[in-house]
């Protein structure tokens, strides 16, 4: 009888910010997912422009992989970098499968949506950092210094969410 080797997966960790974005923002971002895929994690983002972009090519560009839960029903409407690009047709709902997809979460900037992100992700027990000047003030969400502590920050929260 063959034995049957269990694998461990990869920890699931949302980014969330805005698709209109600065320059600080997306450079966060980006060095955030390059990090994040030097960790072995798997990166969810909204998949489309801003934060969402600069995650994906930073964890893409370090051998990553990254599923983008995209707002409408074109597969193609997904960033360059998206490795997984998941249609849902369901507009800014999506919000609450990119979170739910996750382990972790961090915030990179970002307004309304993500806002709600933020909202969802608590309201089912994930973790939530910020990094970068955070959407609100007074969310009361740990302050991550720099994309180096983020990722182990998220890898840290991921694991005791999974319950390892």
């Amino acid at each position: 009888m063959m034995s049957v080797r269990k694998v461990e997966p990869p920890f699931r960790i949302a980014v969330v910010g805005g698709a209109q974005a600065s320059k600080v923002e997306c450079d966060l971002a980006q060095d955030l997912g390059r990090q994040l895929a030097e960790l072995r994690a798997l990166v969810v983002c909204g998949g489309r422009g801003g934060v969402m972009k600069a995650v994906a090519q930073g964890a893409t560009e370090a051998g990553g992989l990254v599923i983008g839960i995209l707002p409408g029903s074109d597969p193609k409407s997904a960033n360059p970098w998206i490795g997984i690009p998941l249609a849902t047709g369901m507009g800014e709902a999506r919000n609450a499968l990119v979170v739910q997809g996750a382990e972790a979460v961090i915030s990179v900037g970002g307004e309304w949506g993500t806002l709600s992100e933020i909202a969802l992700a608590s309201k089912i027990g994930l973790s939530v950092g910020t990094l970068g000047t955070p959407p609100a003030k007074g969310l009361g969400l740990p302050v991550l210094e720099n994309p180096v502590e983020a990722a182990r920050w998220a890898l840290e929260q991921a694991q005791v969410f999974r319950g390892s």
